[in-house]
């Protein structure tokens, strides 16, 4: 185990030990009443997070989603990432970390939690989740079944169906000359291949469609290479994020002379920024519904 991850799991235990971070003061009082007040099955959506406004409308379309396949069942939001939490929370608003959560329903007096991560790919934030989860489970008065749901990509079933969906959200207009370029947010992660796995599934498609990252491979540079090489004069740029939150607003679509739009402009490609996350998109958004129903059959 990694420094950092052999430090993350201190923390939990020590906010499991403490109960901090705004939980009261008698929760473990309760805790030992909550057998008696149990509320039976509880979700958790787990993600990374927005500050922007915009775009926190696509996390309301999956919580829809999630009503309508789970009428009965109460559901919860945690952010994995504290800088967005730090933001909000000078505006307000007060999104829990997966630790706060979990211990809030466990006060609640759920018994059985279906952690859905709404993440893209099983990366760091998401290794981070199983083990504060994995905490949890080992808690001599936790949780009767504590189970999580898979990032988007994680099986090639799950890449087959994300090529399926982001074919399907190109503009009609779109000429097969003309490029599609998809920005993932990168990681320095091993499930960072997952990206360039979609790469190659999405060219064996139509060799158009690429796929870059912010922060990992295929990079920027990557890819403009192979627009120059192809002779692309026009290219759709697509968050292939959750949201359309600032890496999309700014690093893709922004008018600073480092953003992806800015480069490809200079480089003589006209560019079209589509400003629509991935859950905002049909298709894309029922992977992550399908594996929470997948977490949902196992708990019964």
């Amino acid at each position: 185990m990694s420094k950092k991850r052999m430090m993350a799991c201190v923390i939990a235990w020590s906010l499991f030990l403490l109960w901090g971070f705004s939980i009261p003061a008698n929760a473990q009082q309760k805790m030992h009443h909550r057998k008696a007040e149990t509320k039976g099955t509880g979700i958790l959506l787990v993600t990374f997070g927005t500050s922007i406004p915009e775009a926190q409308g696509a996390f309301a379309d999956i919580e829809k989603r999630v009503h309508a396949a789970f009428p009965e069942i109460p559901v919860r939001w945690a952010y994995t990432s504290v800088i967005i939490r730090k933001k909000l929370a000078k505006t307000g608003q007060v999104l829990d970390s997966p630790t706060v959560a979990l211990a809030k329903m466990m006060e609640e007096g759920f018994t059985r939690v279906a952690v859905q991560s709404l993440h893209i790919i099983p990366g760091a934030e998401f290794h981070d989740l199983r083990m504060t989860a994995d905490a949890f489970t080992e808690m001599s008065d936790g949780f009767e079944q504590l189970r999580i749901g898979y990032p988007a990509l994680s099986s090639t079933e799950d890449l087959s169906k994300a090529v399926d969906a982001v074919i399907g959200i190109i503009p009609e207009e779109r000429k097969k000359d003309e490029a599609v370029v998809l920005m993932g947010h990168g990681t320095h992660h091993p499930a960072n291949v997952y990206y360039e796995a979609m790469m190659y599934r999405l060219q064996q498609k139509d060799p158009n469609i690429y796929m870059g990252t912010v922060e990992g491979t295929p990079s920027l540079d990557d890819v403009r290479a192979m627009l120059l090489e192809r002779g692309v004069k026009k290219a759709y740029l697509i968050p292939f994020m959750s949201v359309a939150g600032d890496h999309a607003r700014n690093d893709m679509a922004g008018e600073e002379a480092d953003s992806w739009k800015s480069i490809l402009t200079d480089t003589g490609i006209e560019c079209v920024p589509m400003m629509k996350g991935l859950a905002e998109y049909d298709a894309f958004a029922e992977i992550w519904v399908d594996h929470l129903r997948a977490v949902m059959d196992r708990m019964n």
